[in-house]
């Protein structure tokens, strides 16, 4: 515990180091106008050049990052086991049967015997009338009443 607080502090201590050399610290009185411009676009100058280089190493390692997934995948592929391709083989009901319940059962089976029927219900149809009929019935909103509480 007390070398991840040592090791902390030493970083806190390099960080300060490091800023001390590259930015200098600024004078800012007595300065007249026309310095304090040259002085800002100086610093403009700066933090763009220090954004492209952000930028290209964030690329860098964004590429890295992708190319260790890749081959990390190649590397699962490559060992992963290879299964052998697995031959058809043709094999009729009765042999199926024979190796499953053993040489008990010599006689054939007849798997449609067993198997259930199913009866189709005859769909409903809708008597056709006559359109003509149900015209004055349907008029109004009285028909329109009937139209929705039939559906």
């Amino acid at each position: 515990m007390a070398m991840l607080v040592a090791e902390k502090e030493q970083k806190v201590i390099d960080r300060e180091n490091t800023l001390s050399e590259r930015v200098p610290a600024l004078k800012l009185s007595g300065l007249s106008v026309q310095d304090l411009q040259t002085l800002c676009k100086e610093l403009h100058q700066k933090i763009d050049v220090v954004d492209e280089e952000r930028y290209d190493i964030a690329m860098k390692v964004s590429k890295s990052d992708a190319e260790i997934e890749n081959l990390t995948t190649k590397i699962i592929e490559l060992k992963g086991k290879k299964r052998p391709q697995l031959k058809r083989v043709r094999v009729s009901a009765e042999a199926m049967m024979g190796a499953l319940l053993g040489a008990k059962i010599k006689e054939s089976v007849d798997f449609k015997a067993n198997l259930k029927t199913v009866k189709k219900e005859e769909e409903k149809k809708e008597a056709v009338t006559d359109w003509r009929k149900n015209v004055d019935a349907m008029s109004g909103m009285e028909g329109r009443k009937k139209l929705f509480a039939a559906s």
